[in-house]
């Protein structure tokens, strides 16, 4: 990924945090957001992905409704999205991706990781339009 593709998305998912109500940035401040610019080979074949841009983001932690005592000592839940991934997704059917796809792409992908915290599986969440 090329510094100026970094820079263009990096900018428009400072706009869409900004936008965001202040609930969100709390969660943000409890579940840290880490941006990358693609999964590592080894998530992937973890994960059963063909394509490194197939992937947009990933929650890794422990949703709210499973935690218990019992689990103290564990890494900290972490959101991290994915650049390639959140690009591709947002390209139309010509590779062309409008700065308001790409602010699209970037909510949902945060709102529906963040819906993973809350213990929102797949269904869920694109019942809700975030999946």
């Amino acid at each position: 990924m090329d510094r100026n593709t970094r820079r263009r998305f990096d900018t428009i998912l400072e706009e869409v945090l900004d936008q965001l109500p202040q609930w969100i940035h709390d969660l943000i401040d409890e579940v840290p957001l880490h941006v990358e610019d693609y999964p590592s080979d080894e998530l992937l074949h973890q994960m059963n992905i063909a394509h490194r841009g197939q992937l947009c983001g990933l929650y890794t932690g422990i949703p709210l409704t499973d935690r218990s005592i019992r689990q103290s000592g564990t890494m900290p839940d972490v959101v991290t999205i994915y650049r390639e991934g959140v690009i591709n997704a947002a390209a139309n059917a010509h590779g062309m991706v409008t700065d308001n796809r790409l602010r699209r792409e970037i909510r949902i992908t945060l709102l529906h990781e963040l819906g993973h915290h809350h213990g929102l599986d797949e269904d869920d969440l694109r019942e809700l339009g975030y999946g």
